[in-house]
């Protein structure tokens, strides 16, 4: 009974961040990919705190940016945790299966 692999998905399917042209030509490692990933939530959060300051300083009347960038990085932060967990869950999963 011969084993076949999986077949891996479509990376500009799975990443709407990552343009199919990249991933014909370049093929990112893993590792880049989720750099990238985790640079947009840290500047989501940066794009947070720094709309927070400048409203605070006065720079900024209108509250509704404040909140924008407040909830942007919210959800992108628990994205990022919920994808964690269901990484560590597999994992888990994976490692739990009888060989």
């Amino acid at each position: 009974m011969p084993i076949y692999p999986i077949v891996p998905l479509l990376p500009s399917t799975v990443l709407p961040g990552v343009k199919q042209q990249e991933v014909q030509s370049g093929d990112p490692s893993f590792i880049q990919v989720l750099a990238q990933q985790l640079d947009k939530i840290n500047a989501a959060q940066v794009k947070a705190d720094e709309t927070t300051k400048q409203f605070l300083a006065g720079n900024i009347q209108d509250i509704h940016q404040v909140m924008i960038a407040a909830q942007e990085a919210k959800i992108t932060l628990q994205l990022a945790v919920e994808i964690q967990n269901k990484i560590i869950e597999a994992y888990r999963e994976i490692s739990r299966m009888p060989i």
